[in-house]
């Protein structure tokens, strides 16, 4: 526990203040024995022939010439031969070797590459198949590690062994829960920040005099402000002087010191700036926090983690009415901005304390920087530090503001699944709209009762979770530790059947609508519309990082924002949508744009390969 106190931000804090007298690392101690690859004067270690890599190729053992290739074997084969040694008997010498070194090698990377690394690695499909069949195979007995040389004298600092505890990747099963569970509350508490203000329209309208339009700016501007902020946030995490947290605490303080001015201000136009701000200092953990569960969490594991952090994002805004609901009836508009404080306020001082930094790049930084100081030694350096040297305000420019819409723009898949993506959310943030025509005006329901009836979104992402859970662990993981990982377009198929159900369940809910007609049948087709929604994103968000492995970071980038976008403007035209066309019709007509979306999906399945052939950005 200590050591993740000094690894989170008033860990940080306090070594500061302290001049690393308090929380102190292992090269710290005075009892602290330097590995003899960092000291000078040991034997020689393995040689890089060129520093403008910015990706460290697999360490193996020295024992054999500089020019091997390393062959990595189906992980099906070697975890047959681990727990069958006797099947040795029938391989060469040679063979034995080179198996040993394999194994050996696998091991190492397992350890060393967190999921994110893997994915900036891969420029290739072969690389991305090695990063899955190194992911799939079980740890083995923990191994030192040998750090690298470059020509010019430079040794790469590195984890000290396969199983090093300061490897995020190594991190144990509570201390990964842990980080996993304050993500997830982070950004449900940031998501529930945007439908918390549905109840204070009515309120806003009175206290300022303005039409619904202009009300619902409070909302509206929250949702497009998230969207933007990733936009900045995303790469600043990526630089490894800076890391992970930086960007979390110091935003999010941010965010919850705006909460108050918020929550007080007498002043429309003040009020519409302050959601904004709130919104845009809100957004690193929907910009990073996949990031996070990639450092620290395997690629055949992040399907069930990312699903979790999806549940969180999606049960946000659905929870967001039903805690606003009762008491902005009960008191008034301003308890829904006060209830933002009274819930973010604890969930920042639980991040301050127990979140540890994830990044492996700034965490190995560090560690460089320490053995400098005990050694003197300042040819001791990270690969990351090698990397910052060449990284210029440019490149992140260029990274942060037009390569996600390069992306959008020249790729085609990538635009259809923007698009996609940005329609079923938009549809989302519509019904914030839609439910008070048919709850208020229909059913007689109060603003508690009304806020109850979002219930029915977090029942549908319940179901979809188990379905999903389900699928991956009796169909997805055994192929891919038996087949590999195959083409990407395996990722959507779960979409080809879901898909429908987006149109289904709109229908239903547009279409039962009536005061004839038992409210809890509107529901269901709510229910439907959330589980189609959650799995197509799922299946999606999973497709991308496997054609386009290198550009995932601005990938996720640039949908947030079309969504985001998009909802933004879905929260303004759904009103006079549904008044001028009434629920039925509106609701029809927004399933019949997800038909046409739909059809795409099956394009993207049968012609994905030939899409990816023609683009530029796809790993080959």
């Amino acid at each position: 526990m200590l050591a993740t106190i000094r690894d989170a931000p008033a860990g940080q804090l306090i070594r500061y203040i302290t001049k690393n007298r308090f929380l102190q690392y292992p090269e710290e101690q005075a009892d602290f024995q330097i590995p003899a690859a960092y000291k000078p004067h040991t034997r020689p270690l393995p040689k890089r022939l060129s520093t403008s890599s910015t990706t460290a190729p697999p360490t193996i053992e020295p024992e054999g010439p500089a020019t091997e290739e390393v062959v990595y074997p189906d992980p099906e084969t070697v975890l047959e031969k681990e727990a069958d040694p006797s099947s040795d008997d029938d391989l060469t010498d040679l063979e034995k070797i080179q198996t040993a070194r394999t194994q050996h090698t696998i091991h190492t990377q397992i350890s060393r590459v967190g999921t994110n690394t893997a994915l900036q690695k891969s420029i290739s499909r072969a690389d991305l198949e090695q990063q899955f069949s190194m992911a799939s195979v079980e740890r083995g007995p923990s191994r030192p590690i040998e750090p690298e040389r470059l020509d010019d004298g430079t040794v790469l600092v590195d984890w000290y062994a396969t199983d090093d505890t300061a490897n995020p990747q190594n991190f144990s099963s509570w201390k990964k829960a842990l980080v996993l569970a304050q993500i997830m509350l982070y950004t449900m508490a940031v998501y529930m920040g945007s439908a918390i203000y549905s109840p204070s329209i009515p309120g806003v309208m009175e206290r300022f005099g303005v039409e619904i339009g202009a009300a619902s700016l409070g909302l509206s501007m929250y949702v497009l402000a998230y969207g933007i902020g990733p936009l900045l946030f995303s790469p600043l995490s990526e630089i490894p002087i800076i890391g992970r947290n930086p960007p979390y605490i110091i935003s999010y303080a941010i965010f919850v010191i705006l909460l108050v001015p918020t929550a007080l201000v007498d002043n429309f136009a003040g009020l519409i700036v302050l959601r904004f701000l709130q919104g845009f200092f809100g957004s690193p953990c929907l910009a990073t926090g996949g990031a996070t569960l990639q450092d620290v969490y395997s690629l055949i594991k992040l399907p069930y983690v990312l699903s979790l952090w999806a549940f969180a994002a999606t049960s946000g805004p659905a929870l967001g009415p039903i805690i606003s609901g009762f008491s902005v009836a009960a008191k008034n508009w301003r308890w829904s901005l006060w209830e933002m404080l009274w819930m973010n306020g604890p969930i920042f001082l639980v991040l301050f304390f127990f979140l540890p930094e994830t990044s492996s790049a700034t965490i190995l930084l560090r560690r460089a920087q320490r053995l400098r100081k005990i050694t003197g030694n300042e040819h001791l350096r990270s690969q990351s530090e090698i990397d910052q040297k060449n990284l210029t305000p440019r490149d992140i420019a260029i990274e942060a503001l037009w390569r996600p819409f390069q992306l959008m723009l020249f790729d085609p898949s990538i635009a259809f699944t923007a698009v996609y993506t940005a329609i079923i959310y938009g549809i989302f943030y519509s019904f914030f709209e839609a439910f008070p025509l048919v709850y208020n005006e229909m059913y007689g329901f109060n603003l508690g009762e009304l806020g109850l009836t979002f219930l029915s979104v977090t029942v549908g992402v319940i179901i979809a979770i188990a379905w999903y859970w389900w699928y991956i662990y009796t169909i997805v993981e055994p192929s891919i530790r038996a087949h590999g990982l195959g083409t990407p377009e395996r990722r959507l198929i779960p979409a080809l059947f879901v898909t429908f159900l987006v149109p289904i369940g709109l229908f239903i809910f547009g279409w039962t609508s009536r005061e004839d007609i038992h409210w809890i049948v509107s529901c269901i087709g709510i229910v439907i519309t959330t589980i189609g929604i959650f799995l197509i994103i799922q299946c999606i968000f999973l497709y991308l990082p496997l054609v386009y492995p290198q550009y995932a970071a601005s990938l996720f980038a640039g949908n947030d924002f079309a969504r985001s976008a998009l909802a933004a403007g879905s929260i303004h035209f759904a009103y006079p949508l549904f008044h001028n066309l009434g629920v039925d019709r509106g609701v029809s007509l927004l399933g019949g744009l997800t038909v046409g979306c739909s059809v795409g999906v099956y394009v993207l399945f049968f012609l994905g390969e030939k899409l990816r052939a023609k683009s530029r950005f796809a790993a080959k």
